[in-house]
């Protein structure tokens, strides 16, 4: 680089010096001519070509840069700006109506340019950095390295969740996008248990799905047995009292992960996202399906599937995922083939036993001539015949009141169930549903009604300008009402104590520190009443005479 310096100030530097210095450096003629014109105002820089200056002034990112790129969603160019606001003294509110400084004018000095500020930013800091600070903790976690757990042995580790369906199925009617609960085995990919639920899942759910996923009879088999654990995401439903309470009678451990940290759960969450790029996509009414048009609405005349076609399709996937398919870890082999290739033993419950543990228990209860009473209902069986004035022991599942298991309270023996008794019909049931819709409509198109507020559209700066006008009788009888119903709720009944009892009435001293002190109250006309001994309970009785002269 000196000789070509050297050259250029005899003024015998030529192009074909240029070409042939860039050709052996490995960079454009354009490069070699910029490091000359450095290299002539600094003869150091003949030193280094292209190497910056490591200089104290070099423009670095700050914690103030760090906060404005998180407020801007990373908009370098609107940090820049308020960053020029910022040194010049302007509101910052002005940041957001000018594209840079005022005509006429440049940066200041310690504002850096543009070019100095993006370079900044991808120098100092990391691309996770970068797309947290715009997008947030799921952006910057694409950009994180996350280890792979060792594969481990069957039934060694289990993970559940819930998943919404992205397909609309017809429920009752309704369009609805039906829920998903399962368990898959972590080390050979199988699902073990699954359950589908038309409307929010619940821990009813997450019971029903572990005992397909435990149950190794058909048509749940070859996969299940009892898992050494279980990992959950801090779902209320998988640690409510109930499911936790069953866990512990099967000996299983749950592992409750962190918030917002799917990875911990890989297994389960490749399953969901699995099972809507292989499965769902291809239903009607799928809700994600690009469609024509400005706005994605349904076709009027789309068939959905009813909710029996919906869980007898996810079940037919559900076998083929577990005996055809071949995922990636499995290294060709299917989750049946991975399952039975395990020697590791299997540790099995009896359906009655599974049963038992899966359902809540509700304490005990004396079994009466009408049956087993259960939240205020009676539940009656026919197996029930000789056996009042035992005690036994109430146990249901979630959300199914129609229906209870009564257990022999010392014994444990299952004694068998007992259904609702005057249980209303289907037709009783529709018609309460549908007043309770009813109600609620009217109830929130009322409330709706009375709380909103329209507002004047301005076009320039001004307060805002309410609008609805009421007559002078409107406001009076709308503010008349609110004065009565006020006055109610005011009213003090014992602002004024009661008169005192007469005197020949034996009154408990807490009730006679609350009465009137003085004269008593009269006997009421007309009844010859005189007191009498105390009756049952330490309360008096009074005895009255009647016109026979009998006391009654």
């Amino acid at each position: 680089m000196r000789r070509l310096l050297a050259l250029r100030v005899r003024d015998e530097l030529t192009t074909g010096h240029v070409r042939v210095a860039a050709d052996a450096l490995g960079v454009s003629e354009r490069t070699v001519w910029r490091w000359l014109a450095e290299a002539g105002r600094d003869e150091r820089a003949a030193d280094e070509p292209g190497a910056r200056a490591q200089t104290g002034t070099r423009f670095t990112i700050t914690p103030e840069v760090r906060a404005l790129l998180a407020l801007w969603k990373g908009n370098v160019a609107a940090v820049q700006r308020e960053l020029a606001a910022r040194a010049a003294g302007r509101p910052v509110a002005d940041v957001g109506t000018q594209a840079g400084p005022p005509p006429g004018t440049g940066l200041p000095p310690d504002v850096p340019s543009l070019t100095t500020l993006h370079r900044a930013i991808r120098r100092d800091l990391t691309p996770g950095e970068r797309a947290g600070l715009a997008g947030g903790e799921l952006a910057a976690r694409k950009h994180d390295v996350f280890l792979a757990r060792p594969r481990g042995w069957r039934n060694q580790v289990w993970e559940t969740d819930h998943v919404q369906a992205a397909v609309l199925v017809d429920v009752e009617g309704k369009a609805r996008r039906p829920w998903i609960t399962w368990f898959t085995d972590c080390a050979t990919n199988a699902i073990t248990g699954v359950a589908v639920t038309p409307g929010d899942p619940s821990r009813e759910s997450v019971l029903a799905a572990l005992r397909s996923a435990v149950l190794r009879e058909e048509p749940y088999g070859p996969f299940g047995g009892l898992p050494e654990k279980v990992r959950v995401d801090r779902g209320k439903d998988f640690l409510s009292r109930t499911v936790t309470a069953a866990f512990d009678l099967l000996d299983v451990t749950v592992e409750d992960l962190p918030a917002y940290t799917p990875h911990l759960k890989g297994t389960v969450e490749g399953l969901n996202r699995a099972v809507e790029s292989m499965f769902l996509a291809a239903l009607p009414g799928y809700a994600r399906q690009p469609r024509p048009g400005k706005r994605a609405a349904r076709p009027k005349d789309e068939v959905l599937l009813s909710f029996e076609d919906f869980t007898a399709r996810l079940l037919g996937w559900t076998l083929w995922w577990n005996t055809e398919h071949r995922p990636a870890p499995l290294r060709g082999r299917t989750p049946l083939e991975a399952w039975q290739d395990d020697p590791t033993p299997l540790r099995e419950v009896p359906a009655a036993d599974l049963w038992t543990f899966t359902l809540e228990d509700a304490g005990t209860r004396t079994l009466t001539t009408r049956g087993v009473r259960f939240r205020k209902r009676d539940y009656v069986g026919p197996w029930m015949t000789g056996q009042a004035g035992i005690q036994v022991r109430v146990r249901f599942m979630p959300h199914h009141d129609h229906r209870i298991e009564v257990y022999h309270a010392v014994t444990g023996r299952y004694l068998g169930p007992a259904n609702l008794a005057d249980q209303a019909t289907e037709e009783q049931v529709s018609a309460v549903r549908r007043a309770r819709s009813a109600r609620t409509r009217r109830l929130k198109k009322d409330l709706e009604a009375s709380q909103r507020e329209r507002y004047a559209a301005a076009t320039q700066p001004e307060a805002p300008q309410r609008l609805g006008a009421l007559t002078a009788v409107q406001a009076e009888a709308e503010l008349a009402q609110v004065a009565d119903t006020d006055l109610s709720d005011l009213a003090l009944p014992d602002l004024i104590p009661p008169a005192a009892p007469p005197a020949g009435w034996r009154t408990p001293a807490s009730l006679a520190a609350l009465t009137t002190p003085g004269r008593p109250a009269p006997v009421l006309p007309g009844r010859d009443s005189t007191p009498a001994p105390d009756g049952p309970g330490g309360r008096a009785t009074r005895l009255t005479t009647d016109e026979d002269g009998d006391a009654s």
